[in-house]
Formats: structure tokens, sequence, C-alpha cells
């Protein structure tokens, strides 16, 4: 595959330094203008910040990016044209020369590609409620049962079935780590409420748990690190409860389905509550950057030890 590494990010990778993955979803498709363009830079200023260097994923051009300069995110943030491109959109687009910002999926297919070991992102996809009736599943989860990717989120999106979604990751054999937690994240929320079965509580533990990986299998399973907004940054649970029932009521009535759920979903969340789930999705990210860049920093210092 013919990725196009930004300076920054080959010069690093050459050096042996830490390198993040970011995805640019997050910028094109879930933030408005123009904040999303400077939640980008923020972003980017995080990892920095915390030892490592920022490789925002996007395809432009049919051609993926493994990094992005400061005119490539402001196109990404800017151009309304811009695709939504999962794991699966990725050759289409390459061939036909289309332009998009990438996925969870894609952004950890591109960054393994790339020899990016952590990625860090705001909500995983997951399994959708009721799915025993559409069988709706998000991408994220098959493509991260087989690729060697650490990923720090803060769970996955709320307004998603939760348990089942854990369920699954059990039965793809992904392994999740709750970071100073004990329970899963619950993406606008601290927690679900949903216990996990293993808690670390620094970057060294995780690091461990990454090379425990590599030594153990071959087959190129994720590593999720789930750490949770903190509780004072969370949305009000009480308000995520009452406008997320409304939200699925109105899902219902206005006839929404597939792939429309989701931001249909996320949209009337962050409307609904003026701005506050916004502020607590974007709380979550810019710590999962700064804790991923920490996680980058100590995987690269004991890489030969």
């Amino acid at each position: 595959m013919n990725l196009l590494l930004a300076d920054e990010v080959r010069e690093a990778m050459a050096h042996g330094r830490p390198v993040v993955a970011l995805e640019s979803t997050l910028l094109a498709h879930g933030l408005p203008r123009p904040q999303n363009l400077s939640t980008g830079l923020e972003l980017e200023e995080e990892v920095r910040a915390s030892g490592a260097v920022p490789a925002t994923i996007a395809v432009l051009d049919g051609r993926p990016h493994i990094g992005l300069d400061k005119a490539e995110l402001e196109r990404v943030a800017g151009d309304p044209a811009l695709r939504k491109l999962g794991h699966r959109d990725l050759a289409p687009a390459m061939a036909t020369g289309v332009s998009g910002a990438t996925t969870v999926s894609a952004t950890a297919f591109l960054a393994s590609r790339a020899g990016i070991r952590v990625f860090a992102t705001g909500g995983l996809g997951g399994v959708h409620r009721g799915w025993t009736q559409v069988q709706d599943e998000s991408a994220d989860l098959r493509l991260l049962a087989r690729t060697r990717i650490t990923v720090v989120c803060a769970g996955v999106k709320s307004i998603l079935d939760v348990p089942a979604t854990l369920q699954r990751l059990e039965t793809l054999g992904v392994p999740v780590l709750g970071y100073g937690t004990q329970t899963f994240p619950g993406f606008y929320l601290s927690s679900s409420g949903e216990p996990l079965d293993w808690t670390v509580h620094d970057p060294r533990s995780v690091a461990e748990a990454m090379r425990a990986q590599d030594g153990l299998s071959d087959t190129g399973e994720a590593l999720i690190v789930a750490q949770p907004v903190p509780e004072d940054e969370q949305l009000d649970p009480e308000l995520h409860e009452r406008v997320l029932a409304e939200a699925l009521d109105a899902c219902e009535r206005d006839g929404v389905t597939g792939q429309a759920v989701t931001p249909y979903l996320l949209d009337h969340l962050v409307r609904h509550t003026d701005g506050k789930a916004l502020a607590a999705n974007l709380a979550a990210v810019r710590g999962n950057a700064r804790l991923a860049a920490r996680i980058a920093a100590v995987w690269t210092a004991t890489a030969h030890t």
C-alpha cells in the first residue's frame, strides 16, 4: 500500500520516537466549524506536549496520509464534500481518487500498516441497540479483532448496546483494560456501569500488556485501553438518559435506519444538551490523546529492553 507519511512522522519512526495516530472523522464530521480545526490542532499539541508525535490520518485525492500538515488539516476541517471512510471504503476511495476522513476502523488499519502501535480516539463503534432485529454492528469490532494496535478510548458510544458490545469483544478475543477504572467508561459518562475484568493504573502496565500480547499471539487482535472522562467533565447522567430516550424515540419516528442512526442520535444529544455532550466528548478525546502519547513513549523507550 502506498502510504504518504508526513515528514515529522517519518523522521520520528526512523529514529524510534513515539507516534500516536489520530482519526480525522471527528474533525470532518463530528464537530462544528470552525471549532473542528482548532480542536484538531489542539489534539496534536496535546500529543506533542505529552512526548509523542501526532499522526492525524486521512485519505486525500486517493492517497492515504499518515500525518497532516496545517494546510491538510484545514482541508479536512473545511471541505464539506469530504467523504466518511471506514475500512471497507479505502480501496474504492484510493481507486477513484476520492478524499475522505477516516473512521476508527480505517484509521486503525492505516496506522497499523504504517507501523504505528498506539491510536487515540473518543468512543468506539459497537453493537447497536435492537441488534436481534436489525443485526447492526460497527465495522470497528471485526477490524480490531485482526489489527494489532492499542486503542485508547472512552469506551463505546453511549447510544449503543454496551453489554452486547463487551460480549462481542470477548467473543472476538479483543482484550479490554480499564485505565484507573473497574467499570467500562460510558463515552459521555465516566461509567457505563458494566464491570471490567482488568484494570491498569499507569502507561508502563499498558506497555507490558502490549509486549505480553505480542509474545502470546500472532493473530493480530487489538488492545483496548478504556479511560473514563473525568467525573467533573462528564455529561450529567440523568440528562443523558432523558435526552437519549428522546433521541431513540425521534429516530424511530423519523424512520432513520442503518448508518444514519449513529450520527442522528449523536447530533440529537449535542443539540438537546446545550452542547454539554460535545464538551464531555472533547474532554474525553483530550485525555485520551495525552494518555496515548504517554503509552507510546513508554512503549518505544522499552522496545529493545
